[in-house]
């Protein structure tokens, strides 16, 4: 469809979470994505998961984010850890939503941004493969987008998890490609 709307999410790539990572390879695919969208004028939306002091989103009941009062500070909104990777630096034109759960949409103004920008495609990059990308990816399909998963701008801790849902889930749902492969339909 050639009057379609894609926009680029990159999730979560903030210090805490690409420094624990320990994987520059899907920083770099990343940064690569960030580059080609911004000069093919598709839009970029970066994602982060962050908490008011105190954490009064988390709740007790909830096993990802109950016990995150004991981290101290570091997942508060304000936190280093918690901004967006400086090798990614969003441009004030693009929109930094922050979340509160795994998806990207929980917790968030990401539907109404999408929803501004006229967006019926979404391209997805994040970490982790098995938190935010398969929670995004599977309230996006839910809300009738286009998705593509840029496999090698997304990472998770567990390899085989990574493999698994790249290759046997997302492609039910989504296309799934290399940042590079992707580039080269922008052109």
């Amino acid at each position: 469809m050639s009057d379609s709307r894609t926009v680029l999410l990159v999730m979560d790539f903030q210090h805490g979470i690409v420094e624990r990572l320990g994987d520059r390879s899907v920083l770099d695919a990343a940064g690569r994505a960030v580059t080609a969208a911004r000069a093919a004028a598709v839009p970029v939306m970066f994602v982060r998961v962050a908490f008011r002091p105190g954490y009064p989103e988390a709740a007790e009941s909830n096993r990802t984010f109950g016990s995150i009062h004991q981290n101290g500070h570091a997942m508060t909104q304000d936190h280093p850890a918690t901004q967006i990777h400086a090798d990614l630096e969003p441009r004030a034109d693009e929109p930094v939503i922050v979340k509160h759960r795994v998806s990207a949409f929980s917790g968030s103004d990401l539907d109404v941004l999408l929803r501004g920008a006229g967006a019926d495609s979404l391209v997805l990059a994040g970490i982790a493969t098995s938190g935010v990308v398969l929670s995004t990816l599977r309230q996006a399909a839910d809300l009738d987008y286009r998705l593509t998963v840029l496999a090698d701008a997304c990472a998770d801790a567990d390899p085989e998890v990574h493999r698994v849902l790249t290759e046997k889930v997302f492609p039910r749902q989504a296309l799934v490609t290399t940042t590079d492969e992707w580039i080269q339909t922008l052109s």
